[in-house]
């Protein structure tokens, strides 16, 4: 891969396995700044809209914080400093379980749905465009690619 050398300005052939991971690593390096450059001006990481879409698709109903972090993408995130900074912009809110007292609940806002019905197009637009030199074929064969490495 003499464009992988280059970006690394390296004259040494690395193993295949490493120049695979490295790519891996660069792409989503790429992906992660588009989105980013979305959700910045909103004052919204990653994590965090990913935490508002989890919440959406409860579709009105709670989900815990264990259960928000068994859906979170990634999986390293401090889900609670997540939904506090979360709850401090009006997007989440927290309530203690009526049924067990020591369970929190989190639901999403109606701010943080109007927030998300605003990204939507210009995330899906981001998402599109990252993805855009593929074909469908290539796409799926891809998601069958990593699905294997994972």
């Amino acid at each position: 891969m003499k464009k992988l050398n280059e970006r690394l300005k390296t004259k040494v052939d690395l193993p295949l396995s490493r120049q695979t991971l490295i790519t891996i690593f660069l792409t989503n390096t790429i992906i992660k700044t588009g989105l980013l450059s979305v959700l910045k001006p909103h004052d919204l990481s990653l994590e965090q809209f990913n935490v508002l879409r989890i919440l959406r698709g409860q579709k009105g109903n709670p989900l815990n914080l264990q259960d928000v972090q068994e859906r979170m993408v990634n999986k390293m995130s401090n889900t609670t400093r997540l939904v506090d900074k979360l709850i401090l912009k009006n997007f989440v809110k927290r309530t203690e379980c009526k049924k067990n007292r020591r369970k929190i609940e989190i639901y999403i806002t109606k701010l943080g749905l109007d927030k998300l019905a605003e990204l939507d197009s210009k995330v899906d637009a981001t998402e599109e465009k990252a993805t855009s030199k593929l074909t469908t074929i290539e796409l799926k064969e891809l998601n069958r690619l990593l699905h294997k490495i994972q």
